[in-house]
């Protein structure tokens, strides 16, 4: 797979016409004078609600991920009717992964563009303001990290999707991590996305392919592989030091679990557990993980690797859900995993300081929940 795809490289690179006075350092480079003249289509959602103001107060925040324009989305309606906040894609936007290596990823934008003419996502659009990241489908090849040759359009493609704006820091440097701060002062939320794709190592195949708990990837012991990359690392630690009372932090694939062999932080355990270690030694307090990929949802807990109970909660699918029911193990999991279509919710009572992580289903109604203390939520 990966040789049809640096072959495919090789033919955009000799495409360009473009004189080269530097030499590229890597493939990316060598397709920049390429993509740089291409002319080609870049789909664009329609224009909406945009994001929230730096001053808004957050009470409603929901999220999701694993959808296609292809499929209906009547739980998008769903989510608008239910006026929330602030909504955020956590990755699998759309499906548009690379299947003929062509390096002008005509499956990558078609899949937008479909997604941009859906009635249901203008409506939402409208409705609600957006933030996202991206996964695996939507960054252009199912389980694809840094190898991927195409990321540089695929970032352009999404940031043109989205309607970045040219003095956004994610136009500047490669990945598309990012922050946002919303509310007044006591109740204030920290917006952390982070890309798991463009800088993401190698990961360690299974010796036994579908055995439970090892279905695809087991943790590799090469601590040489990053799941960030470190400038990446170094902005999440100084994000993190700024002053907020509840931070989300969304990762497109799971943090906290275990039990199971896809694609999740438990991979590279050196990494997850740098990721606690910058949580620890940031001081920061209020941190909620939000996550998505697993076409099922779930709730987790850990009280052992930070200075206070670390919750997370994925949401996945919008609506490319493949069964009725997941019973995979997870020892970190409050509860039963929820596989029908889903979206997250979080509420926060601000009066109350509390926060009500919750599943929905595509009818709107809560189907899993767990209520949570901001002032547990503290260093002790």
């Amino acid at each position: 797979m990966r040789a049809y795809l640096i072959a495919a490289s090789t033919l955009a690179v000799a495409a360009c016409q473009q004189d080269q006075h530097v030499a590229p350092t890597n493939v990316v480079d060598a397709l920049t004078p390429y993509y740089a003249q291409l002319e080609v289509e870049r789909p664009q959602a329609p224009v909406g609600a945009g994001e929230p103001t730096a001053d808004a107060l957050l009470e409603t925040v929901f999220f999701g991920s694993c959808h296609s324009g292809d499929r209906p989305l009547g739980i998008l309606d769903t989510i608008s009717a239910q006026q929330g906040d602030l909504f955020i894609y956590t990755g699998d936007n759309v499906y548009g992964d690379a299947y003929s290596w062509d390096a002008t990823l005509p499956e990558l934008r078609e899949a937008y563009a479909t997604l941009a003419a859906a009635e249901p996502f203008q409506n939402l659009r409208q409705s609600t303001p957006m933030l996202a990241t991206w996964d695996d489908h939507d960054y252009g090849m199912n389980d694809f990290g840094r190898e991927f040759p195409f990321k540089g359009f695929a970032e352009e493609l999404f940031l043109e999707f989205w309607g970045v704006s040219d003095d956004d820091e994610r136009r500047s440097r490669p990945g598309i991590y990012t922050s946002r701060t919303y509310g007044p002062d006591g109740q204030r939320v920290q917006v952390i996305l982070l890309d798991t794709r463009y800088f993401r190592g190698a990961l360690a195949r299974t010796p036994e392919r579908n055995a439970v708990g090892m279905e695809r990837y087991v943790p590799t012991e090469d601590t040489r592989v990053s799941m960030l990359g470190e400038d990446q690392w170094a902005w999440l630690a100084e994000v993190l030091q700024e002053p907020a009372d509840l931070r989300l932090v969304i990762s497109s694939i799971q943090v906290l679990a275990d039990g199971h062999g896809w694609e999740a932080w438990r991979t590279m355990p050196h990494e997850r557990q740098r990721f606690y270690d910058t949580i620890t030694e940031s001081g920061a307090e209020g941190v909620v993980l939000v996550s998505g990929d697993r076409h099922s949802a779930g709730l987790y807990v850990r009280e052992d690797v930070i200075d206070y109970p670390l919750y997370e909660i994925t949401s996945s699918a919008l609506n490319m859900s493949y069964r009725d029911e997941n019973n995979e193990p997870g020892p970190n999991r409050i509860g039963d995993m929820y596989a029908p279509a889903n979206f997250g919710a979080i509420s926060v009572d601000w009066d109350n300081r509390s926060l009500s992580l919750e599943i929905r289903d595509d009818a709107g109604q809560t189907v899993r929940q767990q209520r949570v203390e901001l002032d547990d939520l503290t260093r002790n």
